[in-house]
């Protein structure tokens, strides 16, 4: 994979999914800029899949600002919904002003579950897809990672954001809201994008 050389835009306006992107890029000793800070605008997310989306942001971010460009699509799926909210995690959030209200979607995803699965807990995974991009040329870079777990309610913990506080990785009895960021950062769908990310820059 190409060098991605010393500055690199994050190509979201989520202040928490910059955050935690900015600490995973940190050990590259690569400064990173947010979208929001160079004024880039937010780009409707028409893809069919997070690979599409991340695709078009990171494109999008690249070619406005003419510097390589870091784009993460990321959401929850659920079994027991075949999959949703999935692409559309963070749209569940929105009210019509397109203001986000993450309890207010918690609570209409756990609505929705036990009205389908009241008596189990519910399986979910996190998918995070990543595309890095270059300006110009129109090269782009896919990495996807996925952490499997289940649902709980109510929701606990105020450390991560979005659906966070009501999921539980496998293997762990706390949720990702619960988590300090370090342990979070070793296990999330997030890291696992990561680890790809990394392991293509060294090769």
């Amino acid at each position: 994979m190409r060098p991605i050389g010393d500055r690199l835009v994050i190509a979201t306006h989520n202040p928490g999914k910059l955050r935690e992107i900015a600490e995973l890029i940190q050990p590259l000793g690569i400064s990173c800029v947010g979208a929001e800070e160079l004024g880039l605008p937010e780009p409707e997310e028409i893809g069919n899949t997070f690979t599409d989306n991340a695709d078009l942001k990171a494109r999008e971010a690249a070619d406005l600002s003419g510097l390589p460009a870091l784009a993460d699509d990321s959401g929850l799926c659920v079994d027991a919904l075949h999959g949703a909210p999935g692409i559309f995690s963070a749209r569940w959030a929105e009210d019509s002003e397109g203001n986000r209200d993450w309890n207010r979607a918690m609570e209409k995803l756990w609505r929705e579950v036990e009205a389908t699965e009241p008596d189990a807990a519910p399986a979910a995974h996190f998918v995070c897809a990543l595309a890095i991009a270059w300006p110009n040329d129109g090269q782009a870079e896919n990495f996807e990672g996925r952490v499997d777990g289940t649902l709980t309610w109510p929701p606990r913990g105020d450390k991560g954001f979005g659906y966070d506080p009501i999921f539980v990785p496998a293997g762990r009895e706390t949720t990702f809201g619960e988590m300090d960021p370090a342990e979070k950062h070793r296990i999330s769908h997030r890291a696992d994008a990561f680890r790809k990310l990394v392991a293509a820059l060294q090769d």
